[in-house]
């Protein structure tokens, strides 16, 4: 009975944290360092038949946590975490920072950090991107403006208001241009970001955030016009074993459709449903969906609206436990084979998934 308390209490943490079990390697005189990482092995298939519905999607993650005391007031910290993809050939796999950013902390000040971090719009999007393989996947874009993981961001955070109201997390974020090597899809001009968030009675939470920047010369060229700008909220529950979410956003100009080409405007909700049992089992329930509107034509689709992203995900994981866990999902793809899908090689078939994980 013990053991399944422990993994009642650590396994809804894992999930949330990411950085699972982080292992202590130094701590003193004030500084403290954590490692972590995971090792995926995973396989997905499609029901598109033929040679293409089957794939290794393998992988390992690394990570550290620092931290130092400058003085009473005062801690410096960093984080940086690192992929390496181990479905490829040898000497042909890809790798990549995914984080590297460092900052100070004064208590009830909050903090300030600069480097490769999350973007401040990402708060409102964390609480659905909680799907066991997919989710996250309608306003969240990698190197997308701020509303995921993206470069060079200075990011302020208060966690209660300056010690004035526990639970209100503040976020404020800058972005300087980013042009160089980023392909136009990838780039951004200056912009900010914000975000609101609330912890209240047990186990709910609402946050709120809102994002605007420059689109850069290159970008500008579809005529689109001068700004990107997205705002998204979400509400969840995390209490008694169950965990539900909830989140509703709109863009403009921002969010990039699978031929790389900028929506006009999205509409977008993510919902999930988790309950987690004591002896380690944890189903989940989840629902996507993009609506882009008014569209650009392509080659035989005219223009107008079209989901970019539909589908429902059933998936569970089972906790052996803290460290070790094995999860599968089926993805039902909602999304009907048209002129739209076609033309910008979107796939409608359902997909399934496999994974064996050791963490830490």
């Amino acid at each position: 009975m013990m053991k399944r308390n422990i993994l009642a209490v650590v396994i809804p943490a894992l999930l949330v944290a990411g950085a699972a079990n982080a292992a202590e390697i130094y701590n003193k005189d004030g500084n403290k360092l954590d490692l972590y990482g995971k090792v995926v092995g995973k396989h997905i298939w499609d029901k598109s038949g033929g040679d293409g519905n089957s794939a290794d999607d393998s992988y390992a993650r690394l990570g550290f946590k620092g931290e130092t005391q400058v003085n009473d007031q005062l801690t410096g910290f960093g984080q940086w975490e690192y992929n390496l993809n181990a479905s490829g050939a040898e000497g042909s796999q890809d790798t990549r920072t995914r984080l590297a950013f460092a900052g100070l902390k004064a208590g009830d000040y909050g903090s300030f950090s600069y480097g490769r971090n999350y973007g401040v719009f990402y708060d409102a999007l964390a609480s659905t991107d909680m799907l066991v393989e997919y989710g996250g996947d309608t306003l969240c874009q990698t190197d997308n403006f701020m509303t995921c993981r993206t470069t060079g961001v200075a990011t302020y955070r208060n966690t209660n208001l300056f010690g004035l109201v526990e639970g209100l997390a503040l976020g404020l974020q800058y972005q300087g241009k980013n042009v160089g090597d980023h392909g136009v899809e990838r780039q951004n001009g200056d912009g900010a970001s914000y975000s609101l968030g609330y912890d209240f009675l047990d186990g709910f939470n609402v946050t709120a955030a809102y994002t605007n920047s420059d689109r850069t010369d290159g970008q500008e060229i579809d005529g689109k016009g001068k700004r990107a700008e997205g705002w998204a909220t979400s509400a969840k529950y995390d209490a008694n074993n169950v965990y539900a979410a909830v989140m509703y956003g709109e863009s403009s100009n921002m969010t990039r459709e699978n031929d790389d080409q900028f929506a006009n405007k999205t509409q977008n909700i993510e919902a999930v449903v988790q309950y987690q049992f004591d002896f380690g089992l944890r189903p989940s329930v989840g629902y996507v969906q993009s609506k882009g509107k008014d569209l650009a034509a392509r080659t035989t689709f005219n223009g107008g609206d079209a989901d970019l992203v539909k589908y429902v995900e059933v998936g569970t994981w089972y906790y052996f436990n803290k460290n070790m866990n094995v999860y599968g999902a089926y993805r039902f793809n909602l999304l009907d084979e048209n002129n739209y899908t076609r033309d910008v090689k979107l796939a409608t078939d359902d997909t399934y998934v496999l994974g064996l994980v050791y963490q830490f």
